[in-house]
């Protein structure tokens, strides 16, 4: 039986989740709710969820990664798979904060100021390595990428100030 992944219907959070499914060759079904409306919002909690279901959180995402074997080869592998999901966890929660703050165009100008630090810092824990841990190429994530499955937009959901609508 596939794992059945539910989230919004949005990237957000289970973005990372997919990657790793479509990474590892796990079948699973991508189970979308409309926010604010809908059969999650009516039940959320009360609904009868089977064993495969995944909801995300750091939790889902961290005990799936280590199911699947997909956070490193070698214990420098397995601290550095651990590092960067902090960080970018940390990176991306900096663009979430104002992505939903009502005052997002004041906040804009003092985040893209900003940027340019926080992405040297990836730049340098990458080095010179082709990816930021192990040596394996991720062509099965490129093919997903190219599909129609793949979901660029939107990020965020409606109540979002940026990203928020299906381009």
């Amino acid at each position: 039986m596939p794992v059945v992944l539910g989230y919004w219907d949005i990237r957000g959070l289970a973005h990372s989740i997919r990657l790793l499914l479509e990474y590892t060759g796990t079948a699973y079904e991508d189970k979308m709710y409309s926010c604010g409306e809908g059969e999650w919002c009516r039940q959320g909690a009360k609904l009868a969820l089977p064993k495969n279901y995944l909801l995300q959180g750091t939790f889902s995402h961290n005990k799936l990664t280590r199911k699947l074997h997909a956070c490193g080869e070698t214990e420098e592998e397995m601290l550095r798979v651990d590092m960067l999901e902090n960080q970018a966890m940390d990176f991306r929660m900096s663009l979430v904060m104002i992505c939903y703050n009502p005052d997002f165009e004041k906040l804009k100008s003092g985040y893209l100021e900003q940027l340019p630090g926080k992405l040297k810092l990836f730049s340098q824990f990458l080095g010179k390595r082709k990816w930021f841990a192990g040596e394996k190429a991720l062509e099965k994530v490129a093919a997903y990428m190219s599909s129609s499955r793949f979901m660029k937009t939107p990020v965020n959901n409606r109540m979002a100030k940026w990203s928020n609508q299906k381009k």
